[in-house]
């Protein structure tokens, strides 16, 4: 899926392409062979005037090849797919552990008009995500005529906006699409409708990340600073109308105040969802953990030491709880960085729960096996 973060940096190219823009390159970076820091999804935009946006590497060769190469597409106002055979030296300078293949879509947006169907895809999809919701924009990669950009965007509900160029094609689009949401992944995907074959290119978006936040401490104050810088959507919740107050929260999306419990139940968790818990009181500690552990957030943080922890996942055990479901309780919160003031603690935590949310360990770089000299 889409990064959050990228998505959002996406609508805000867009955004400010529109300002100054009539014509853009968009260059997709639709597959890659090997590890690179960046991932399927990834878009850079390079304008009449030459103005460039985004990357789809970290640089180097690749992305200077993209930009000659959006020159011609503008002219030709023609799609393009971008094969770039690397070498080792050239993939290794990119992150990628070996020689590999690197392709990229160049089509020409017409930034000016509201019928471009890039603009209109990138529109519907706003939407979901800000409703919370996922959806798939159906690329083309070639090999179906396509003279122009064409795009199929495909909601979580299975209503479309937007075609292939034929309703076998769509139809069959959008079952891949339906399972690609299924899945939480983006993929490239070979098929087969009617009498033809299309190479379709799967770009998964789903709904910015969410902290929800148990606790209006010290410690709430750095983690919601930094999850705003992170482009996340913060619901900070307290008991205490004297803490959770707008002057000590300004950056906060949403205050709730009253029974944490009452309130955790009201929310959602979901893939996209960080908890944390900084209350630091078992009376208001043990019914939110009671209701978050039912459903199934990205990550649960808990602030505590080791022996206030174990007695409150031995509590949950004995409300039923089994092991499993007790070690996604993350607790003392946070990478072992040796954090002391509120902002390292909170530095702490946010890294350990991006970690956990993308499936990794939390190591160094320089040690870790898939990660490159840039990575």
């Amino acid at each position: 899926m889409t990064n959050p973060a990228d998505l959002r940096e996406t609508f805000d190219q867009l955004d400010e392409l529109k300002r100054h823009e009539r014509r853009v390159a968009m260059a997709t970076l639709v597959s890659t062979k090997g590890t690179t820091p960046k991932k399927e999804g990834a878009k850079m935009w390079v304008g009449e005037d030459g103005r460039i946006r985004g990357s789809v590497t970290i640089g180097g060769c690749v992305d200077a090849q993209v930009v000659a190469e959006s020159d011609a597409v503008l002219r030709s106002a023609t799609p393009t797919l971008l094969s770039l055979s690397l070498g080792d030296e050239e993939a290794w300078d990119l992150g990628l552990t070996c020689g590999g293949i690197v392709d990229v879509l160049i089509e020409p947006v017409q930034l000016d008009s509201d019928a471009d169907p890039v603009v209109r895809a990138y529109d519907a999809i706003r939407a979901e995500t800000h409703a919370g919701r996922r959806a798939v924009a159906v690329v083309p990669l070639g090999g179906d005529g396509a003279a122009r950009p064409r795009r199929l965007v495909v909601r979580e509900d299975g209503t479309t906006l937007g075609t292939l160029g034929d309703p076998a094609l769509d139809t069959a689009a959008t079952a891949q699409a339906l399972d690609a949401i299924a899945r939480a992944t983006s993929r490239t995907v070979e098929i087969d409708s009617a009498d033809r074959r299309a190479t379709l290119f799967f770009e998964l978006h789903g709904p910015a990340t969410t902290l929800v936040l148990f606790g209006a401490g010290q410690v709430a104050m750095p983690l919601v600073a930094f999850a705003k810088e992170l482009g996340w959507n913060v619901i900070l919740v307290d008991a205490r109308e004297r803490y959770a107050t707008r002057d000590r929260f300004p950056n906060a999306d949403e205050i709730r105040i009253g029974a944490l419990g009452e309130i955790a139940e009201q929310l959602r968790y979901d893939a996209s969802t960080i908890v944390i818990v900084v209350a630091h009181d078992y009376k208001f500690e043990l019914p939110v953990l009671r209701v978050v552990l039912a459903q199934h957030p990205a990550y649960i943080g808990l602030l505590g030491n080791r022996r206030r922890g174990r007695a409150l996942l031995e509590f949950l055990a004995a409300d039923g709880f089994d092991a499993a479901s007790l070690a996604r309780v993350h607790v003392p919160v946070g990478l072992d960085i040796g954090a002391r003031t509120s902002a390292e603690i909170a530095l702490a935590a946010l890294a350990e729960a991006v970690a956990v949310r993308n499936g990794r360990p939390g190591t160094e770089l320089r040690g870790a096996q898939t990660a490159g000299p840039a990575a």
